[in-house]
This record gives structure tokens, sequence and C-alpha cells, in this order.
């Protein structure tokens, strides 16, 4: 904050040696240059920018390509993710409305149904449901989280890390998408 404008009487404006006041205890003021910005309007400054946490901080253009790289692959791995949920729920869908065969049927014949059969032997349907609707939780668990996620990223109002997002997008969906492109992955 630009304080030059205020008339503090007998400070020197040339150093505002806050004395440890409101500082972190432990700090060396020799640290501020490497504490995390944060900005609130759109940016491409990335000096000092920290990722989501204050471990992951652009100190560079190595850390840069770094953590755009990081950031694609991140975001395309939703899109594997949302891909295995659409899987999943295709596949318990299919799973629950085909009735087990009955053992009177001449069946054997048919090694789909019978390797149908043994996956269900000592399972009944409501059974397979409840197990089913548990995976699908979890999947969907994973899905907000992630989503939240890819937010915070791109709440960092930094233009690399929204181009990162959005060029994980694009590739997760070349690789992972089978799905309509109609979910986004904005919040869940």
């Amino acid at each position: 904050m630009d304080h030059s404008h205020m008339d503090h009487g007998h400070m020197d404006h040339g150093h505002m040696d806050h004395g440890g006041h409101g500082s972190m205890p432990g700090m060396d003021h020799g640290d501020m240059g490497n504490m995390c910005s944060m900005n609130m309007i759109f940016t491409w400054n990335t000096q000092n920018l920290c990722v989501v946490f204050d471990w992951w901080q652009i100190k560079g253009p190595l850390s840069l390509i770094f953590t755009l790289v990081a950031v694609a692959l991140l975001t395309a791995g939703y899109e594997a993710i949302r891909e295995a949920s659409r899987r999943y729920d295709a596949k318990s869908a299919e799973g629950v409305n085909r009735l087990p065969p009955d053992t009177s049927d001449d069946t054997l014949g048919n090694d789909r149904s019978l390797r149908s059969w043994f996956a269900r032997l000592g399972q009944n349907q409501a059974g397979q449901e409840q197990r089913d609707k548990m995976i699908k939780a979890f999947l969907y668990a994973v899905q907000v989280f992630y989503s939240f996620f890819i937010m915070l990223l791109f709440m960092t109002y930094n233009g690399f890390i929204m181009l990162a997002v959005a060029v994980g997008a694009f590739i997760g969906y070349l690789a992972f998408g089978q799905g309509p492109s109609a979910k986004t992955v904005a919040c869940h």
C-alpha cells in the first residue's frame, strides 16, 4: 500500500520499519521478497505467485513451466475421473438391469452369461445396488473435490494458469472424453 500521500510527521517513508509489529514470529524482514503474492484481479505477473499452497511458488521460468505442465495434467485428470465415473454408471446400470440367469435355462453355452452368473454368485440385487451407490458416491466426491481444486487454480487470477487449465481441459477431453461436453469443470 502506498502511504506517501499520508502525513506521518516523523516517519521516514524510505524505510517503513514496523519493528515486528504484525509480523510473524521468526520471520526475517529479508524474507519479505519470497512471500506469496495474492492477486484479486487478472494479471500475467508470476513474480512470487503461489499456486494454492505456499510451497508451490513460482520463482522463475523453470518453476513456471513446471507449474503450467502440472496444472494442465491435473485438469486433464479431471476429465479422466469424469469418464471413469460415466463408465461405472453405465456398467452398473447394465448389471442391475440384467437379472441373474436362471440355472434351469440352458445358458451354459453362452460364456458371457456364465461369467455374469459367477460374478453375481452370492450377491443379491439389493446388495449390488448398495455397493454401486457407494462407489458412485465416492467417484462423485472425488469429482467435486477435484473441480473445486481446479477452481482454486483458476482463482489465482493469473492468465498463464488460466490458460493451462483450458489446455488441460482440451487435452483431457481429447484423451478421455466420450460423453457430452456440455458439463464444465466449473465447481461441479
